[in-house]
This record gives structure tokens, sequence and C-alpha cells, in this order.
């Protein structure tokens, strides 16, 4: 079997490189292991930069009619005090101060994100889907998928890797990547929401953090954080106890939280991080979580595959188009990609850090942190804008020292008229299409 662009893995990083391909008019072959809905917990939350590449897409009435928008998300800071939570203090990130029609961010269940995604690219004459099948690896240069019935070769120009963390194509380009694990880890579960909770809200003690992020059809997607070692002692205490946790934190949810019967409905997260070194070898590319691992602090792994298969189907197109050797140009997409993937891994990471230690001194830092940094205009956007992934405004020691709250916070008039020189443009994002091939190596 011949193909243009093969691509292990259908997930949304995987199906938005092959939407790409296919609206170019290419033929591209999906394999995709799991035959229906897969029952893990995948990213629900949609940052303002994946929304405007699915407008690009054409899908963007789609994604939008299905999704809940999140305009701010509220953060919480609990102490405990005669044996109950009280509020230490509370501040507002608003999404809105971004200076952008995308300054918003969207909440829509993954499967239905794929299913869109998946309808679209089917319109398309060069889109082949092959499902269930597990791809396993390559023999004299071809690409070998095993189906319930027989293993297929398939040739193709570009082979992708978008099959997760024990990517396959990753192995055969010989990328070793070496794993951080944390002290931590997080329940997740989705159940009726109260009709109160309509943004995003983080909720924190000296112990730990329950996220309340809303769906549509009346839902909410929560993560609860965990010591490493205490799932198995929560699970022997019952699910009333499970209850008992959110409830301390957010009695707005009783009668919600209650409607979850078992642990059976409840998912646990092990987070993991890690950057592979390389992203393309010779006519191999990997994407998403094949490439790099976020922790899911800030939301933000589903957003990095999609950008990630945009920009390479991107380069793709503009590869055939010109008739380019693919092991000539591929680097592009690492050159576009790893800079931005780089920086967000550093954002969840160090996001992560102040949530996880139990110590009580970080409540009260946390608090004048999150304030310090809603109060002054200039560190509001930059943390809004570099969360979205519509550009990176990286901050200074000056910021460090105003967060906590060694210097007082600025007042600035046109922060939203700064911002905009630290916004990707389209040449940003797709620079091969102004500058060819000659300034890239």
């Amino acid at each position: 079997m011949k193909t243009k662009v093969m691509i292990a893995g259908g997930g949304v990083g995987g199906l938005m490189a092959a939407l790409k391909l296919a609206k170019c008019g290419y033929d591209v072959t999906v394999a995709e292991q799991t035959k229906n809905s897969a029952h893990l917990y995948k990213g629900e939350l949609l940052q303002p930069k994946s929304i405007q590449l699915f407008e690009q897409a054409g899908v963007q009435e789609q994604v939008i009619s299905t999704g809940h928008p999140i305009n701010e998300i509220e953060i919480i800071e609990m102490k405990r005090k005669n044996d109950q939570y009280h509020q230490l203090g509370k501040a507002v990130m608003d999404y809105n101060i971004i200076n952008s029609r995308y300054n918003y961010a969207l909440m829509i269940p993954h499967e239905i994100l794929k299913n869109i995604l998946l309808e679209e690219a089917e319109k398309y004459q060069g889109f082949n889907l092959i499902r269930p099948a597990r791809f396993t690896g390559f023999r004299n240069g071809k690409a070998l998928v095993k189906t319930s019935e027989q293993e297929l070769e398939i040739e193709a120009d570009v082979y992708i890797g978008a099959e997760g963390r024990k990517s396959k194509v990753r192995e055969a380009m010989n990328v070793p990547v070496k794993e951080q694990t944390y002290d931590h880890h997080f329940l997740t579960v989705s159940f009726p929401r109260p009709p109160s909770l309509t943004e995003g809200r983080m909720i924190s003690t000296a112990h730990t953090f329950l996220g309340l992020f809303p769906l549509p059809d009346n839902k909410v997607r929560t993560v609860y954080l965990i010591s490493s070692g205490e799932y198995k002692e929560m699970k022997e205490k019952g699910i009333q106890y499970f209850h008992e946790r959110y409830l301390e934190l957010c009695p707005d949810l009783d009668g919600y939280v209650t409607q979850i019967k078992s642990w059976k409905e409840i998912q646990l997260m092990i987070p993991v991080h890690f950057h592979a070194e390389h992203y393309v070898k010779g006519n191999k590319a990997i994407i998403g979580d094949a490439a790099h691992s976020v922790h899911p602090m800030a939301g933000e792994g589903m957003n990095l595959a999609i950008q990630d298969g945009d920009a390479l189907g991107e380069l793709l197109c503009w590869i055939f188009e010109n008739g380019y050797e693919p092991e000539k140009y591929l680097d592009w997409y690492e050159e576009v990609r790893r800079p931005r993937v780089e920086h967000i891994l550093n954002i969840s990471h160090l996001s992560s850090i102040p949530y996880s230690k139990p110590f009580k001194y970080f409540t009260r830092i946390r608090n004048k942190g999150i304030k310090q940094m809603t109060k002054d205009p200039k560190l509001h956007t930059k943390q809004m804008l570099n969360i979205s992934g519509l550009g990176i405004w990286k901050e200074t020691f000056l910021d460090r020292m105003i967060q906590v709250g060694m210097l007082p916070a600025r007042t600035y008039q046109n922060i939203q008229l700064m911002h905009e020189r630290y916004m990707f443009s389209s040449e940003n994002d797709y620079p091969w299409r102004t500058k060819g091939g000659n300034s890239h190596a």
C-alpha cells in the first residue's frame, strides 16, 4: 500500500496534521489503535491559539458550538482553621486582557473534538483511516500496521509518529527521552455542575489543589491533587471520603459530586515530564506526546499536539507543493515548534512546584504571587499571553521581584498595544512560506 504521508495515531494531533494534508489534496493514511472512543481522560481545555488554528482549518463553528467558553479562572487560596477551610485570598486570571479576538479558552469533551476533526477529514478523497490498527515498526523502510485480519506494509514519503509517549516512530528514529516523575498524582472525574459554576475555578490549600472547569451540557471536569501514595488509601476509605474531600473545599458541589457512586468513575492521572532531543530524523517526525509530555497543571498537552499537527501539516503541504525532498526541509517544523514547546514545558513545570510541596509557607507565597500578578497589568498580560499559545512574552528579573512582593505592582496605560509585538504572526508560524529554504539551517 502506498500513501503520501502515513500517520501512526489518530488523536487530535494526528488528525490535525491529516486534515491539513487532505485539504491540500494529498493522500494521507492514519492508523489508529482504538476501535471506539478512548476511556482514558484526555485534555479538554482548548487554549486561544488552538481555537485560532481550528478557524483556519474551517471547523471553528463546530468546535465553538459544542464547547463551553472560559473567559476567566478564579484562583482561591484556602487555609484550614478549627477543622474547617477558610478563604485566605482570591484573584482572577482573565483571558480578555489579551488584545485579540481569540481572548478566551474553550472546554470541549476530547472525543467530540476528535470526531469533529475526523468528520471534516473524511470529506476529502485523499484521507484514509485504518481502525483498529496498530503500528508496530518499520521493515525495509515501510511502516508495518497490524489489523485484526492482516499485517499491512505501508510505503510513504513521510512517516509521522502521533501515537503517544511509547511512540514506535520515535523508537525507530533512535531518539531517547528521559522522563521526570513528580511526588504527586491527580484524580479526575466529570459530573453535573451547579448553575453558578460557569467559569474556571482553582482552589488551593497547603496540601492539595482542586480544579473545576465547566463543560457543555451542564457538567464540570474536576482535577484533584493527591500525594503519590494516597490513591490506595483513599479508595479503602470509600467513595464517601472522596465526596468529603471535594465538599470541604467547595460546598457548592453538594448534591453534584455525590452523584459519583463508584471509584470506577474516577481516573488516576500520573504526571510525567519529558522533551525529546529531536522531533525529526530523515523522513520521520514526531508530534504531541510522542515528542513531549507536559505537566497537566496548565492544561497544555492537547494544545501542543494540535499546534504540532498544524505546523507539520502546513510544512508538508508546502514541501509537496514545491516538489521538494522532505528530508531537506522537515527541520523547519522542529525549528518553529521546539522553542514554543520548551517555553510551555517550563511554565507548566514551574507551576506545579508550589502546588505539590506540602509546606504551609507556600500557601501565603502562592497567594501573594497570584495577587501581585493580577494587580500588575504587565505581569497579568504576560501570563495569559504565554499560556494562550498566541505568543511568548518572557518574564524578567524585575517581574519576579514584583511577583514575590519585593516591589510594588506597576500601572501601565498601553499594555494591550505593547504585547502585540510578542504575538505570533503567520510569518512566525509558517516561516518557510516567506523564507523558503534559505535561512533555517
